[in-house]
């Protein structure tokens, strides 16, 4: 699973020229589910996500996380995340997983951020989305997988 995080002062999601989800200040978490990720793999992320200490604190510090800020959360699908350009000129998607598998990975993600008291906003599983948003910093981050997950 990759989960590439935007730290923003706001984003939204728009399906059809309808806006499906939107937040003001926190993270914008672009989330790739690939073959062989596990719930376990999913909670680690989401935790990370909740936590990781990218936001500036009253001494201008990156030392609070958006838990602490009571920020939003946009949990968009990116099955593009798991791509692999190593080869030719067009991406491979080889490793991406299957709807029926990744859906419910994805769903776990946010409703663990929702678990954690976090205002979690969504994008439209498997739709064409027009994602709007401004980049805080610009501050933007790839989680590293489980340490355990390394060796997949």
């Amino acid at each position: 699973m990759k989960v590439l995080l935007q730290r923003v002062l706001r984003a939204a999601v728009h399906v059809e020229g309808r806006t499906v989800g939107q937040i003001e200040r926190g993270l914008l978490a672009l989330v790739g589910v690939e073959q062989g990720d596990r719930t376990e793999d999913v909670d680690y992320l989401a935790d990370k996500t909740a936590e990781l200490r990218i936001f500036r604190d009253e001494t201008g510090g990156a030392e609070r996380s958006v838990e602490e800020t009571g920020g939003g959360v946009l949990v968009v699908s990116q099955f593009t995340l798991a791509a692999s350009t190593r080869r030719g000129r067009r991406p491979s998607y080889s490793r991406a997983a299957r709807p029926e598998t990744a859906r419910p990975l994805y769903e776990r993600f946010a409703a663990r951020l929702r678990s954690r008291g976090l205002h979690v906003a969504t994008g439209v599983f498997q739709a064409m989305m027009e994602i709007e948003m401004v980049n805080d910093g610009p501050v933007t981050i790839l989680l590293d997988p489980r340490p355990e997950a390394d060796g997949r």
